[in-house]
Formats: C-alpha cells, structure tokens, sequence
C-alpha cells in the first residue's frame, strides 16, 4: 500500500499557481523580458549552488551569482557565438572562489548557464509555442510523478539519491510527457513523432532532479534555499528544466527546433 503524505500539497500547489502564472505572462511578452528573467534565474541559482557547497562564504557566493548574471548577459547580446567563452567563464571563477566541491560547482554551474541561454534563445529565435512545450512537458512529468508516487507507491527509483522518488512515478512522467508530444505534434504538423522527443526530455528532466539531489547529499542540505514555500529554492524548483534544456540544446539541431549561433 503506498504511504499517502500529502502535507506539502498545499504549499507546493500554491507556490506552483504563481510560479505558473509569472512564467506565462514572461514567456508571452518574451523579449527582454524573457532574458532578464532567465539572467535573474541563473544568477539566484549560482548563487544557491555556492552557499551549498561554501555555506560560510555569503559574500562570494553572492560575486558568483553576480557574475553569472553578468556572464549570460553578456552572452546574450554579443552576435554569434562570440559570447559563448562567457557562458563557461563563472565556472572558471568558482575554481578560485570556491573553497571546496569545485568540480561539482563547476559542473553545476555550465549547466545552469548553458540551460538558460539556451531558453532565452530558443525563445528568441522560435515560435513561443515550442517554449510552452518543453515547460509542459517539465511540469507534466513532475506533476504526474508527484501524484502516481504517491498514489501507486511501489519500487523505489533510487532511494539512496532520492528516497521519495518511485518507479511508479517515474514512468507516469514518461507516459505525461508522450501525450504532451503527440498533442503538440498535432497542433504543429510535426507528427507524432514528437512524442519521442518529448519523451526524452522528460527522462532528461528527470536526471537533472536526481543530479540535483545527488548534488544536495554530498554537500549534506535538504534544500538549495527557502526561497519557495513548498519547494526550497530555484534549483529545487527548475533542476528538471535544466535537464531538458540541456537535453535540447543537443537534439536541437536534428530536430531542426533549435536554431543554432555558430556563424551567426
């Protein structure tokens, strides 16, 4: 019999209505509205990821984020691929900054730059429907795993890492995440062959999660910050989008859904 806890419901699902209702108003207006929200976004999660790893470093912490926000601004104005040096620039930083756990900061931090500059220009250079359909494809796997883990329960997924999380659950986000696919691909002509894609964006979400709570052990927190009531901090909250935008930035070329920069 699965353990029904449902006493995070609540937050979660209010934190989730605004989190859901900002994001639709940005992504609308797009623009440079869209790419100051992903530089804020990207500049509060450095900034978590170095008080996780450097907890009595408040000051650096804040250059780190500071800098990272600078670095995927930069990134985004220059033509081309000219600014792409930028994007891996605070990772080189944090070897100097960080006092230790510099190889997890320094992973952690090329992905969260590489994912939010590849948001802001998937944003900018496609149609804003491809932009609603990774966040659905996200929120859908992490709403459906929510509710199928603890409505089914069953084998867990890898408890040592994640130890809410169920392969009940996991798999309710592969079967959410193909329905989103065959729909889009539907509405746009791509065919149903967008399900596939969907699919694999919804298990690389999934890996950013777990890297994410993998990343949160080693370190010994439970959450990257309180920023969000019922979620913990950015990185709680978009650590699976940063899977998926990653994992876009690399079938974005096959797909011919992501324009790439190079020679630009």
């Amino acid at each position: 019999m699965a353990q029904r806890n449902w006493s995070d419901l609540l937050p979660r699902l209010l934190s989730s209505i605004v989190m859901i209702a900002v994001g639709l108003v940005l992504i609308l207006l797009g623009g440079i509205w869209f790419r100051i929200a992903m530089v804020l976004l990207c500049g509060g999660m450095i900034w978590e990821l170095a008080r996780m790893v450097a907890p009595h470093s408040g000051s650096r912490a804040l250059q780190l984020g500071g800098a990272a926000a600078l670095c995927l601004s930069g990134a985004l104005v220059l033509p081309g691929s000219y600014g792409l040096p930028l994007l891996l620039l605070p990772s080189m930083l944090g070897i100097a900054l960080v006092p230790r756990q510099r190889t997890l900061f320094m992973t952690f931090t090329a992905m969260i730059l590489l994912a939010a500059y590849g948001m802001a220009r998937l944003r900018g250079d496609q149609e804003v429907i491809w932009v609603f359909w990774i966040v659905f494809v996200v929120v859908l796997t992490d709403v459906a795993g929510y509710f199928a883990g603890r409505m089914i329960g069953g084998p867990k997924f890898w408890p040592r890492v994640s130890p809410k999380k169920t392969w009940s659950g996991t798999i309710a986000g592969w079967v959410a995440a193909g329905v989103v696919g065959v729909g889009f691909g539907l509405a746009t002509g791509f065919g149903p062959g967008l399900a596939g894609v969907s699919v694999a964006l919804s298990m690389a979400s999934q890996m950013g999660d777990i890297a994410e709570s993998a990343a949160k052990r080693k370190v010994g927190v439970k959450d990257s910050s309180d920023l969000i009531p019922g979620h913990g901090g950015l990185l709680d909250r978009f650590d699976g989008m940063l899977g998926a935008a990653l994992m876009l930035l690399l079938t974005g070329p096959w797909t011919g859904l992501f324009a790439t920069t190079i020679g630009q």
